[in-house]
Protein backbone atom coordinates (compact mmCIF):
# COMPACT_ATOMS: atom_id res chain seq x y z
CA UNK A 1 0.00 0.00 0.00
CA UNK A 2 1.42 3.37 -0.56
CA UNK A 3 1.08 6.59 0.74
CA UNK A 4 -0.15 9.64 -0.12
CA UNK A 5 1.07 12.52 2.00
CA UNK A 6 -1.59 15.49 2.38
CA UNK A 7 -0.61 18.76 3.73
CA UNK A 8 -4.63 19.82 3.77
CA UNK A 9 -7.72 18.52 5.59
CA UNK A 10 -8.58 16.91 2.62
CA UNK A 11 -8.43 15.78 -1.08
CA UNK A 12 -10.80 14.80 -3.15
CA UNK A 13 -11.21 11.31 -4.96
CA UNK A 14 -10.24 12.99 -8.50
CA UNK A 15 -7.40 14.86 -6.76
CA UNK A 16 -6.07 11.00 -6.07
CA UNK A 17 -6.81 10.11 -8.96
CA UNK A 18 -4.22 12.78 -10.97
CA UNK A 19 -1.78 12.61 -8.29
CA UNK A 20 -1.47 8.76 -8.66
CA UNK A 21 -1.06 9.11 -12.34
CA UNK A 22 -4.23 6.71 -12.66
CA UNK A 23 -5.24 9.59 -14.75
CA UNK A 24 -3.50 12.35 -16.94
CA UNK A 25 -5.74 14.97 -16.20
CA UNK A 26 -8.47 16.37 -13.37
CA UNK A 27 -11.64 16.52 -16.43
CA UNK A 28 -10.80 12.72 -16.93
CA UNK A 29 -11.85 11.77 -13.43
CA UNK A 30 -16.14 11.90 -14.08
CA UNK A 31 -15.20 9.48 -17.48
CA UNK A 32 -12.40 6.96 -14.80
CA UNK A 33 -15.31 6.65 -12.08
CA UNK A 34 -18.31 5.57 -14.15
CA UNK A 35 -15.93 3.15 -16.17
CA UNK A 36 -13.66 1.48 -13.32
CA UNK A 37 -14.50 0.05 -9.94
CA UNK A 38 -13.06 2.59 -7.35
CA UNK A 39 -12.98 1.57 -3.44
CA UNK A 40 -12.72 4.04 -0.66
CA UNK A 41 -12.54 2.10 2.51
CA UNK A 42 -13.76 -1.22 1.00
CA UNK A 43 -16.78 0.60 -0.59
CA UNK A 44 -17.63 1.00 -4.16
CA UNK A 45 -17.64 5.27 -4.62
CA UNK A 46 -18.38 7.02 -8.09
CA UNK A 47 -18.39 10.59 -6.91
CA UNK A 48 -15.02 12.61 -7.87
CA UNK A 49 -15.38 14.96 -5.26
CA UNK A 50 -15.41 12.39 -2.12
CA UNK A 51 -13.81 13.69 0.32
CA UNK A 52 -10.92 11.53 1.34
CA UNK A 53 -9.01 12.40 4.70
CA UNK A 54 -5.87 10.92 6.31
CA UNK A 55 -6.40 7.61 7.23
CA UNK A 56 -8.81 6.70 4.55
CA UNK A 57 -7.47 3.89 2.42
CA UNK A 58 -8.35 3.73 -1.40
CA UNK A 59 -8.20 0.53 -3.97
CA UNK A 60 -8.15 0.93 -7.70
CA UNK A 61 -7.98 -2.26 -9.27
CA UNK A 62 -5.27 -3.13 -11.48
CA UNK A 63 -3.66 0.57 -9.97
CA UNK A 64 -3.06 0.50 -6.51
CA UNK A 65 -3.95 0.50 -3.28
CA UNK A 66 -3.10 3.72 -1.40
CA UNK A 67 -3.50 4.83 2.09
CA UNK A 68 -4.02 9.17 2.77
CA UNK A 69 -1.50 10.13 5.51
CA UNK A 70 -1.06 13.59 6.87
CA UNK A 71 2.20 14.70 5.60
CA UNK A 72 5.49 15.39 7.77
CA UNK A 73 5.55 18.57 9.44
CA UNK A 74 1.43 18.67 9.36
CA UNK A 75 -0.98 18.60 12.16
CA UNK A 76 -4.50 18.53 11.97
CA UNK A 77 -5.64 18.01 15.45
CA UNK A 78 -8.05 20.28 16.91
CA UNK A 79 -6.44 20.33 20.52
Amino acid sequence: MREIGIETEFITLGQLLKMTDTISSGGMAKWFLSEHEVYVNGEAENRRGKKLRPEDTVSIPEVGEFRIVVAEGMNFDAD
